[in-house]
């Protein structure tokens, strides 16, 4: 799992830096402006009710989902359901990468 300095991007994962859910994974849904998101997870945080965060309060992986982007940017939206299976995608190639250097 590395990180990135970039630009946020819509799908993209990030770690949360600060705040009470510090530590924890989400999901860009949209960029407000150039110093806020919108982000999501799909369980606690909804995508009507996503929370909105300074950028300077999350860590960027170099991973965006394309199902979540591809949505987001066809329809408008996208489910609940698709943003905990991304969140999951990407735990699940973190881990990959983790038992691939163990070996």
């Amino acid at each position: 799992m590395t990180e990135s300095d970039s630009t946020p991007h819509i799908g993209q994962i990030v770690l949360i830096k600060k705040g009470r859910d510090a530590g924890q994974f989400a999901v860009i849904i949209r960029q407000m402006d150039e110093r806020f998101v919108l982000i999501a997870d799909g369980d606690k945080r909804k995508y009507d009710n996503p929370k909105k965060k300074n950028i300077q309060h999350l860590d960027y992986c170099n991973y965006v989902s394309p199902e979540v982007r591809s949505s987001i940017l066809e329809s408008g939206r996208v489910t609940n359901r698709k943003l905990r299976w991304a969140l999951g995608e990407f735990a699940d190639k973190a881990m990959d990468d983790i038992e691939g250097r163990q070996n």
